[in-house]
């Protein structure tokens, strides 16, 4: 469908003139990344060159989009921002409340029962501020972004970490948290800092059993978790423009798992043949007449060397399928040593369940290479061997894949069709186990493999690969089984092999929908109430956070010192979780559930330094703050790495955490602790998170003159009358010291709104 064409026409007026601005005042050809970067600096925001991973900028992004479990905080606090409407088109995608357990149509009556209070309240609000609502069932954010918002050279935001799907048709996407998204829809600048440059070059051709998701398979495996951080990675090179717009945007989507602040392709005929057959052709027209501005300088092709921070070069036809995992999305094997290390490490190899689809990987392409691998198993006398689970990303690719017959393929090898949304990619997943803790194997085509993620087992081992790779595993049940060089035995005892997989970018009769599940709001909304019932354990109304007392911070209790990998999911997590994202107090029980403790290698269980008892994280914060006594948390390397859930720095703030001090921070959530007027700092020196003590009372000195690049200091009193000091470094700017002092940056807003 067509969306704001008004917008897009402005930004194509616009953009060849502001891109040639920046070209002449930084004297040099230009990329991509800053093309866009630099044709959406907010109005009044100075045109200067900007230092890439020092500067901060103030940006202005066309959209927002918002999925229901974190829209549901953003709007709570949109609501109190003054504005009777938003300031940039905005969209609400029902896609993560949905449990999958028996099959879609159940599963989705059963979401409608269970969560029709949120419901009402996202479309409420949606209607009453002017923002388009997406229904349950209509299908996962970033899938339903790609078919009908995204376009190229544009800029948008999102409250999900996979926003940057986006960046399979050309645009700037990123993922925030809710009080970014609230900047954005209330008018105001969306502050970023000047992200470093990382290329990859992809020369050849995709051919055979490897896909687009082996790409960021194999860019996972060399960057790591956290070697994206502060960085936009764009790809570039004839090999780019062979991948289809959809398998561009699988790539751009798990750059989340490197930490990069988005992914983006430059636009070429692949994206332009993708928005003509959803719809959009005079977007691609236009598109077409400014292409030059939509992609790299020919200078910066020529010599990526000269204008990037970081060089990556891939040859797409030497490049392998790839198995990530299991417990981290950057533990990457090419397939031919793959059973090497299922069989050294000690892996479970028997295959339970094979899932394929997510925000990740369910275009049409990616189902029909699927869908002719579970044809070569109906033909050739092959089932699956477990449980094979297929999630389409939105209601036209279920639509369209049914007509065409795709859906059936999977249900005649014993597969099971879910509902269009997110389920057992982020926990919400009913599980069919005799028992939840055993140790055993699943495979995905999702994005995200930390321990508990799908299914809250702790031992389950998951592993990442492509759509056609999963079900091929699935038919297999064994981990062990190569699908390139390895044959089965089928129901006639007879030993057969898989042929290469085959499969179609774009459907030969079209897409179609009946009802895409849109709802656009009212013109005038001022006339609609949104109602939040008092005592509702699902919605609660948002009261400001205290400003700063002006003071240092003496003699902190520590909450806990996590040890290793503490994700999103360890400090807030999804699954039956998400029932409580748009209630505060509730949804602050799960606070930092997941976390190791160092001291005593369990998880929820520390020490109360006010009675001497160990208890659950959350009780203890609780304990902490019934007292008045404010508390700090300690973290390792990466801290708040994976999704953009602003609950995960909402939760220790409601409950008297006052400073998380880490080794380093993922940037999303570093950004949602500023954002909540959390004081977000970072070890000098690292080896100082090993002087932490259990017992310590922990201060925080400097505060009265903090002050940009300037350092503050820690003190440890230890139980044994000892003491340390230590320095410890930030990296606010003048805006971000401004939310600290005032409590956070919601309550600037409301001080500007007269409020």
């Amino acid at each position: 469908m067509l969306f704001d064409l008004d917008l897009i026409q402005r930004v194509y007026a616009s953009m060849p003139g502001r891109v040639q601005a920046a070209r002449e005042m930084l004297g040099r050809p230009l990329t991509l990344s800053e093309k866009i970067l630099y044709a959406h600096l907010f109005d009044g925001e100075k045109f200067k060159p900007y230092a890439r991973g020092v500067d901060y900028v103030n940006f202005a992004p066309d959209r927002v989009a918002m999925q229901d479990a974190t829209a549901q905080m953003a709007l709570l606090q949109f609501m109190n921002a003054g504005r009777s409407k938003t300031a940039v088109p905005s969209t609400v995608h029902c896609d993560h409340l949905i449990l999958a357990q028996s099959g879609a149509r159940a599963d989705l009556d059963s979401a409608m029962d269970q969560n029709r209070e949120v419901y009402d309240f996202l479309q409420s609000v949606s209607n009453k501020y002017g923002i388009g609502f997406w229904k349950p069932g209509a299908g996962i954010i970033h899938q339903v972004v790609l078919e009908n918002y995204a376009f190229p050279g544009g800029m948008m935001i999102g409250t999900d970490s996979h926003t940057p799907n986006a960046g399979g048709l050309g645009m700037i996407a990123i993922g925030v948290g809710g009080a970014d998204a609230v900047d954005v829809m209330a008018g105001m600048a969306w502050e970023l800092k000047m992200p470093r440059l990382i290329g990859v070059k992809l020369t050849g051709r995709l051919n055979g059993w490897t896909s687009a998701k082996d790409v960021i398979l194999k860019v996972a495996g060399i960057l790591t978790v956290k070697g994206g951080t502060g960085a936009i990675v764009e790809y570039f090179g004839e090999g780019a423009d062979t991948i289809s717009a959809t398998g561009k945007g699988t790539i751009c989507n798990m750059g989340a798992e490197i930490g990069a602040t988005t992914s983006v392709f430059g636009y070429d005929r692949k994206m332009g043949a993708y928005l003509r057959e959803t719809g959009r052709e005079v977007i691609a027209d236009m598109a077409d007449k400014i292409m030059a501005d939509l992609r790299s300088d020919e200078d910066v092709y020529k010599n990526p060397e000269k204008y990037y921070d970081q060089l990556i070069e891939i040859d797409l036809s030497k490049l392998e399928p790839h198995v990530n995992g299991p417990f981290t999305p950057d533990a990457a094997y090419p397939v031919s040593e793959f059973v090497k290390v299922v069989r050294e490490k000690g892996y479970p190899a028997q295959l339970e369940v094979g899932l394929i689809g997510s925000c990740t990987n369910s275009s049409y392409e990616d189902l029909t290479r699927a869908a002719s691998i579970a044809r070569q198993a109906k033909e050739k006398k092959l089932k699956v061997r477990g449980e094979f689970i297929v999630t389409p990303g939105s209601e036209q690719i279920r639509y369209t894949t049914e007509r065409d017959g795709l859906l059936d393929v999977f249900e005649e090898i014993g597969g099971v069709v879910m509902a269009n949304a997110c389920g057992p990619c982020i926990g919400q997943w009913k599980r069919h186990t005799s028992d939840p803790e055993r140790k055993n194997s699943i495979i995905t085509s999702f994005n995200r493999n930390f321990a508990k993620r799908n299914d809250g087992n702790p031992n389950t081992h998951a592993f990442v690969a492509s759509p056609e790779l999963v079900t091929a595993y699935a038919i297999a049940g064994d981990l062990t089984f190569n699908p390139l060089t390895d044959k089965l035995q089928n129901e006639d005892g007879e030993w057969v092999s898989l042929d290469l997989p085959e499969g179609l970018e774009l459907p030969a009769k079209g897409f179609e929908f009946e009802d895409a599940g849109f709802i656009a709001p009212m013109e005038d909304g001022s006339g609609v109430e949104v109602v939040v019932k008092p005592g509702s354990s699902r919605l609660q109304l948002l009261e400001p956070f205290a400003p700063w007392d002006g003071k240092d911070m003496p003699e902190l209790r520590l909450l806990i010192k996590a040890k290793g990998k503490c994700t999103t999911d360890h400090i807030s997590m999804a699954g039956p979780w998400l029932r409580f994202r748009g209630h505060l107090d509730n949804i602050s029980d799960n606070l930092l559930i997941g976390a190791v403790n160092f001291f005593n290698e369990k998880t929820n269980l520390v020490k109360n330094g006010l009675t001497g008892d160990y208890g659950a994280v959350p009780a203890v914060a609780r304990a902490y703050k019934a007292a008045g006594q404010g508390s700090i948390v300690v973290g390792d390397e990466n801290y708040g790495e994976g999704s953009s859930r602003e609950h995960a720095a909402m939760e220790p703030r409601h409950l008297g955490v006052k400073v998380v001090l880490v080794k380093s921070f993922a940037r999303i959530h570093e950004t949602n602790l500023k954002k909540q007027g959390m004081l977000a700092l970072t070890f000098a020196d690292k080896t100082d998170y090993d002087k932490i003590r259990e017992n310590d009372l922990i201060s925080v000195n400097g505060l009265t003159g903090f002050a940009p690049g300037k350092p503050l200091s820690v003190t440890l009193k230890h139980d044994d009358g000892t003491t340390e000091t230590f320095s410890v470094n930030h990296t606010y700017n003048e805006a971000q010291i401004e939310w600290f002092k005032a409590g956070g940056a919601l309550n600037l807003i409301r001080k500007q709104a007269g409020l």
